[in-house]
């Protein structure tokens, strides 16, 4: 494939990168680059909703509330504030472009309530709402004659000509590698929860993103907080499947293997405690008892279980269960990760002409634990205003020059490099999974490291093979998710360590950002994500 130019290039095909695209549209050609097919992101997987104070009851100022709480001491204010300041007129724009989100009877939105939320404000459609919202963009998407899709397109490194981000270098869709030039460049690649074994999320979402900024000099933050969503299908043969919030927020319990619930002595907020709390519950009471935890909803009627979670149902039939009638066996699985590429608040990064927006970006507004149904709600708006900071960039700064050519591939054309003795994919996320998981301390995390560090330095040189450009932002992510929670001692939010059980606000009320060869720790209250 020849090289490419662009004003625009977005990396990543979700919420985030779709808002944005439809406002870049007017301004110049804008190419999207997408690692799978056009639906195989994340945003696809949503379940639950998507957040915003349009209730009648409700407000900005409560939903920033819950957001806060839940966030545990290291909300950046700011970040909250335009989250949910602007989240209700982006979700109404939604609506007024067709999104099929439930509705009462008298035709206003229907809204859940889920964990940590104060009041009823989770828009959903059903429980495929990422779904309903993919649709949607994508019809808006087709309508724009100047935005350009590439599928099965593989982002393997943010090109840099000085100080300056140029664009990106990609493997198509037949392994070549190929460049592109573009005036400003959006990463919105999504999670990384594919760097620990037990994930709720899709086989794309391994941490590109944040390998390839962190690669190019950029400044990454807070990487230490990944949330482990607490109930996940548990079926011994059946593949992992999220089992969203919004089914404890209609009234779902968990129960041991006695049937006995528990969760109201592990938090006054019972089954709708924020997440990291109901995720360490269940661990705890499955080795208190030395059995399975189950999720249960027999005391509902079973057809409007049905009727409410078609898509959860239907993959709990798959396993040989009723959603409505049988307990379901559940247990934790990384699914958010809070922390990413630092960003201020227009999603610019510490490297000019890079922006980030969604769940590979920091800006703060998470805290140490996400607020449920808050994660589309971010791609949302900060997809829109890092297109505004996109056209002021490419206005100002115009289209650079491309960057010198990418080191020549390995011998051996597409096929990886030998890895060194007990490197695998599996082997990295085994690692993760046992050492850097729900329950840290300093001796798993250290030896986590030692073993983490050995693999990235065998991964250094630049992989052009599939197989090896995601195993390289496996370990990458995965070495920094180690370092940042060795270097955190305390408990907070999503980051427990048993070493470390209490949280210290005197210390640890601060971010700490990481770049090659420098970390900084900033206050929380301090205004942060200063661009360089």
């Amino acid at each position: 494939m020849a090289d490419l130019e662009c004003d625009f290039l977005i990396i990543g095909s979700g919420i985030a990168a779709l808002r944005a695209a439809l406002d870049l549209d007017g301004a110049g050609e804008t190419l999207i680059l997408t690692k799978g097919g056009a639906a195989q992101g994340s945003t696809a997987f949503a379940q639950g909703g998507i957040a915003a104070a349009v209730g009648a009851g409700d407000s900005a100022a409560l939903h920033a509330a819950d957001t806060i709480v839940a966030g545990a001491g290291l909300c950046r204010a700011a970040a909250v504030q335009a989250l949910t300041e602007q989240g209700p007129r982006y979700v109404r724009e939604l609506l007024d472009w067709g999104a099929r989100f439930d509705r009462e009877p008298g035709g206003e939105a229907a809204l859940a309530r889920e964990g940590a939320h104060s009041v009823r404000r989770v828009l959903h459609a059903r429980d495929a709402t990422g779904r309903e919202i993919c649709r949607i963009l994508w019809k808006r998407i087709a309508g724009c004659p100047r935005v350009r899709v590439i599928e099965h397109a593989l982002a393997v490194d943010v090109a840099v000509n000085g100080a300056r981000c140029t664009g990106a270098r990609f493997l198509d869709d037949r392994g070549r590698l190929a460049s592109v030039t573009a005036a400003a460049t959006l990463l919105a690649t999504g999670g990384a929860g594919q760097i620990f074994r037990e994930t709720t999320n899709p086989s794309v979402a391994a941490g590109d993103g944040i390998a390839m900024a962190y690669r190019a000099g950029a400044r990454v933050a807070d990487l230490e907080f990944v949330q482990f969503h607490p109930t996940v299908l548990d079926v011994e043969g059946a593949p992992r499947f999220l089992l969203s919030e919004a089914l404890r927020g209609e009234g779902a319990v968990l129960v041991n293997a006695a049937g006995e619930r528990f969760m109201q002595r592990a938090d006054p907020a019972g089954e709708l405690a924020p997440r990291d709390r109901v995720a360490r519950a269940i661990a705890r009471e499955s080795q208190r008892t030395d059995g399975r935890v189950y999720l249960a909803m027999d005391h509902l009627e079973p057809a409007f279980v049905r009727a409410r979670f078609p898509t959860i149902a239907d993959a709990c039939r798959r396993a040989g269960l009723d959603l409505a009638r049988d307990r379901i066996p559940v247990g934790p699985a990384a699914h958010y990760i809070m922390g990413g590429v630092d960003v201020d608040l227009d999603g610019h990064t510490s490297v000019p002409g890079l922006l980030a927006a969604g769940e590979v970006a920091c800006t703060g507004v998470h805290g140490a634990n996400r607020l449920a149904s808050n994660s589309l709600l971010e791609g949302l708006v900060f997809g829109a205003v890092a297109a505004g900071a996109m056209r002021r960039w490419a206005a100002e700064h115009g289209r650079p020059r491309p960057a010198p050519p990418a080191p020549p591939a390995p011998a051996g054309g597409d096929r990886a490099p030998a890895a060194p003795a007990g490197l695998s994919e599996r082997a990295a996320r085994d690692l993760m999974w046992r050492d850097v998981g729900l329950f840290r301390d300093g001796p798993r995390l250290t030896r986590a490291l030692e073993t983490l560090d050995a693999w990235a330095a065998a991964l250094e040189p630049a992989a052009r093979a599939p197989a090896a450009a995601r195993l390289a932002s496996i370990v990458t992510v995965g070495r920094l998710v180690a370092r940042a929670a060795l270097r955190r001692e305390e408990s907070r939010g999503a980051h427990y360590r048993s070493d470390f059980p209490e949280r210290n606000d005197i210390d640890w009320t601060r971010h700490v950002t990481e770049s090659k060869g420098r970390v900084t720790a900033v206050d929380a209250g301090e205004a942060g994500h200063v661009r360089n």
